[in-house]
């Protein structure tokens, strides 16, 4: 869709109503106001593409404004890294500015508003405040304090200003209204004492001013036209307009131009925790290795795994701006930097899990130099020269001794194709003496016309080059790892996010320098990590091939109030999803096998025995459904089902079945 019919959304109505009522294009303004007490995570890209994408709709200033008014959480190295996100995913602001830059004018507002018996400094302890304040349903009560002379509360604040004070000995609060039936109207603290070096003020300030009264007021000197914010911001709203309607009335020369609040549904997303104080404890427990772990959902972290600003860019856009929270499926982030690699990162060949195949009939010390394509999705990519020899190696979940019709990779007795290479035949291995397979011994046909249904990639083992993979996977088991009220966020970490796999990967990577994208054939998306070194190499898995948003472009309405996908759908009864996942069971590769297993052994936990029972009969040609049943079984036995005949019946005809991953099950649960 061009831009010219693109339809509007909300923000933008806002601003034609605006425009159309007078407003001066000139006059729009706009800023992301980040704190620089963290990393900017994915949540922030939606603030970031809201505000800069309206700068560049409407060819308007953008500000980076650093709203840094808490020194005992902020630091230079988050101003640098913000920075440097904001301008990796292709953004450009106006003017770099500080609300520490504002320090000075903010006191003097606040001298006036003193003056006029709009503020006062409060000595009671935070304890006895919150007592005071009120509840939501029930009004706050005056203090003690809150009748002060202005002579006092001048001359109280002036010595706040000067370090006369501890901590926590006096605040300067605004004065409101104690009975408002908006808790934030009643009385909120203004400046507060703070004996900490600041990363930009050094040690010229001991007061500093809350973020409530910063923020507006940072968008009224910076003549913002609209300060836009998420929605938990909805409630300060009224704050806000209180504020800047006051200091308005002390500089509306030097300030004509008061900025408009409005809020937008923030960012989140599944399997995902999007604060910054637990992000910094997975960083402090050295649950990840940093800001910058491959793992964490800051931008820094995404970049580092092999995500690109465009396909965060085109997440954003997918999402779109709504009026309600809600929270966005990880697999469209996931679809976004798909498509974008699908179409730019070059082909290459990977092995992870190796076992040397020889090419029995073809002649040792014989090597070759095969043309292979380096992106089918891009003409101008070119091709590049990979190696063949007599010994290569394969993936070992790409080769079973014996496998159904269904399976079309390699097995004794049938042919496959090697990517840009020949057609092979199995004809035997050979085993050590634990019965694990060591070799593949395959005959070769120049033949390269004919027909196979399977084609597997490889590296040949003499100019394979050995690399360290890290095989990263989500980081929480849980979709919602935060949303427990009785449970820790940290209950829910992914042992398995991390895998390190020693793989060999084809001799054009040599050169491969760090941030470098791939798709490893077969397997998935690549990137060269920071870590590398000439002699080392280290790549991330960014994201598998396999596209579980189905590879349809996603249509999402974000306007609509948040709901479980399935939340007004018939559930299927544990038992179906069962018998559906061991159908495919034997045609699937051994980590999957695994994770499918997993899957059915959660299920089976909400299967009764009179349902397992009837399936004790089913036929046995239908092996994996056998070997399903078979698992819940072992899950029921385990849970204190008492064995039976008919138990003992199913497993015995297991034992002696000819499939090997029925008898394995069989004697798991014997």
């Amino acid at each position: 869709m061009s831009e010219e019919t693109k339809p509007l959304n909300f923000i933008e109505h806002i601003i034609e109503e605006d425009l159309a009522n007078g407003m001066s294009k000139n006059d729009l303004r706009f800023r992301f106001p980040p704190e620089p007490n963290g990393y900017l995570h994915i949540g922030h890209t939606k603030a970031i593409g809201i505000s800069f994408g309206l700068g560049e709709k409407y060819q308007a200033p953008v500000n980076l404004r650093f709203d840094d008014t808490n020194p005992a959480k902020e630091e230079q190295e988050y101003v640098d890294a913000i920075k440097e996100d904001i301008s990796w995913l292709g953004y450009q602001w106006a003017n770099e500015l500080y609300s520490s830059d504002y320090f000075q004018q903010l006191y003097d507002w606040a001298v006036l508003l003193i003056k006029d018996g709009k503020a006062y400094v409060d000595s009671q302890s935070s304890e006895a405040m919150a007592e005071q304040k009120g509840t939501p349903t029930q009004p706050g009560i005056d203090g003690p304090y809150r009748n002060r002379s202005v002579e006092e509360n001048l001359d109280l604040f002036e010595r706040m200003k000067a370090g006369e004070f501890s901590e926590g000995n006096h605040i300067l609060r605004a004065k409101i209204d104690m009975q408002h039936p908006n808790m934030l109207m009643r009385d909120p603290i203004m400046y507060r004492i703070l004996k900490k070096s600041h990363h930009r003020t050094g040690n010229d300030w001991c007061i500093y001013p809350m973020y409530d009264w910063t923020h507006g007021e940072s968008d009224y000197i910076e003549q913002i036209s609209h300060s836009l914010c998420s929605l938990e911001f909805k409630p300060h709203r009224e704050l806000y307009d209180w504020f800047k309607e006051q200091v308005y009335s002390y500089s509306k020369k030097e300030y004509p131009k008061l900025p408009k609040q409005r809020e937008f549904a923030r960012l989140n997303l599944s399997y995902t925790i999007m604060s910054k104080r637990k992000l910094l404890k997975l960083v402090e427990d050295k649950v990840v290795s940093g800001w910058d772990d491959p793992r964490m959902p800051t931008i820094s972290g995404l970049r580092r795994r092999g995500y690109t600003p465009n396909a965060i860019r085109k997440f954003v856009e997918t999402v779109g701006v709504a009026k309600r929270d809600n929270v966005i499926d990880v697999a469209l982030l996931e679809f976004c930097i798909r498509e974008d690699l699908n179409k730019t990162a070059p082909r290459v060949m990977a092995v992870l899990d190796p076992v040397k195949l020889v090419i029995t009939n073809y002649p040792e010390g014989k090597e070759e130099w095969l043309e292979a394509e380096n992106n089918q999705e891009d003409e101008s990519a070119g091709f590049r020269k990979v190696p063949f020899s007599r010994n290569i190696y394969i993936e070992k979940e790409d080769f079973r001794e014996q496998a159904n019709s269904k399976f079309f990779r390699l097995k004794l007795g049938a042919e496959v194709r090697l990517k840009n290479a020949y057609i092979i035949k199995a004809e035997n291995v050979v085993k050590d003496a634990d019965g694990n397979i060591t070799e593949i011994h395959c005959t070769y046909s120049e033949d390269t016309s004919k027909k196979v249904k399977g084609t597997l990639h490889w590296v040949s083992i003499k100019h394979a080059v050995k690399a360290e993979v890290r095989d990263y996977d989500r980081l929480f088991m849980d979709e919602a790892p935060d949303s427990h009220e009785d449970k820790d966020f940290m209950e829910f970490i992914n042992p398995e996010s991390l895998k390190l796999v020693t793989a060999f990967v084809e001799p054009s990577l040599k050169e491969a320098k760090n941030g470098d994208r791939f798709q490893f054939q077969r397997i998935g998306y690549f990137n060269v990590d920071k870590d590398a070194t000439p002699n080392q190499l280290i790549f991330n898995k960014t994201v598998g091939l396999r596209d579980s948003w189905e590879k349809q472009k996603p249509a999402q309405n974000t306007n609509q109030s948040p709901s479980k996908p399935q939340q007004n759908q018939p559930q299927r009864k544990a038992i179906d999803v069962i018998q559906q996942l061991g159908k495919k069971y034997t045609n699937l590769p051994e980590a999957k096998q695994q994770k499918v297993k997993s899957e059915i052994q959660e299920l089976a936990k909400k299967v009764s025995y009179d349902e397992l029972q009837p399936l004790f009969n089913t036929a046995a040609k239908k092996t994996g459904t056998r070997i399903a049943v078979m698992i819940a079984l072992g899950v029921l036995l385990k849970n204190g089902l008492q064995p039976s005949t008919e138990t003992d019946t199913f497993i015995s005809n297991a034992l002696e079945d000819k499939e090997a991953l029925l008898v394995n099950e069989a004697k798991n649960v014997s």
